[in-house]
């Protein structure tokens, strides 16, 4: 993995961290599937906009097509879907530690359609990061009141559930598809659910624009985003799932670093403990935690 990967890499679990901070103060001034419409349109508008403007190709075949359909409703609705009811429920750096078990789903599932073998090393890592999240988690999980919060883990352990599933498959297409138009193409496709749910349950109209709002909408979209979505791909074109995946252990890092910050949120020992365990759990699958399944025939 090259210095550039990497720094893609970071990039992007930077970016997908700012996601809840913006999610939750965006919620105030927009409708929950409404916001999660917009974000979503606008994302895939653009990414398809700049894909036609260089000229970029098309997918080609019903296989691919299908594929990216799968994508879009499992990162685009199901993600969206999640993460953005979710902010109802949970505080955004409770819902930032939920939803990083997602490479823990995402590491047996590549196992079993990827062909991607986690050697001890990658699976020492991958308990190590789960052990450093908990810990990180941990003096929010136990402070009293937290009941309310059974709904907010759901919606995110569906968010997860989305997201590995599109990492999956947009490992399998990685490669064979323009990153930019299959991302742009994908999110138009997610955004569909989300626009006709959004229509029938919420009143769009209700939407209170404003400086902020646009501010913050462009920020998620673009940014946290198209960019993010547009990264991750190019990542995935070069890099195990496993290994790039295994990055996504540092976004709570990342959030507990804003909220400290912009927010004046304390980090306490077992957080601190859990950021160690974290670096750990990076630096052990990043550096030869997979292998294919044909080296380990071998």
């Amino acid at each position: 993995m090259t210095a550039v990967t990497i720094a893609q890499i970071i990039l992007v679990m930077l970016l997908w961290a700012a996601c809840f901070p913006l999610i939750t103060a965006g919620l105030d001034l927009a409708p929950h599937l409404t916001f999660a419409a917009m974000r979503a349109l606008l994302a895939g508008l653009t990414l398809t906009m700049l894909a036609l403007a260089l000229h970029r190709p098309l997918p080609k075949g019903l296989p691919h097509w299908a594929m990216l359909a799968i994508v879009g409703l499992g990162a685009t609705s199901l993600g969206f879907l999640g993460m953005f009811h979710a902010a109802e429920f949970v505080s955004p750096g409770i819902a930032t530690v939920i939803a990083n078990t997602q490479p823990l789903l995402a590491a047996m599932l590549a196992g079993l359609i990827l062909d991607e073998r986690l050697t001890a090393r990658g699976i020492t890592g991958l308990l190590l990061g789960f052990i450093g999240i908990l810990s990180i988690a941990a003096p929010q999980f136990v402070a009293p009141g937290q009941q309310s919060y059974i709904f907010g883990v759901a919606y995110i352990i569906l968010a997860a559930l989305g997201v590995t599933v599109s990492n999956v498959v947009i490992k399998r297409i990685a490669g064979k598809v323009d990153p930019l138009m299959a991302m742009g193409l994908q999110m138009l496709i997610g955004s569909i659910p989300l626009v006709l749910i959004a229509w029938a349950t919420e009143e769009p109209a209700t939407v209170r624009w404003s400086f902020t709002f646009v501010g913050i909408l462009l920020a998620l979209s673009l940014l946290g985003t198209a960019l993010v979505y547009w990264l991750w791909f190019s990542v995935l074109e070069k890099t195990p799932l496993n290994r790039a995946n295994a990055f996504s252990f540092l976004i709570p890092i990342f959030g507990l670093t804003i909220g400290a910050l912009f927010f004046d949120e304390t980090l306490e020992w077992p957080q601190l403990a859990g950021i160690v365990f974290v670096i750990l759990a990076v630096g052990l699958v990043s550096r030869h935690g997979t292998r294919s399944a044909e080296k380990v025939a071998v």
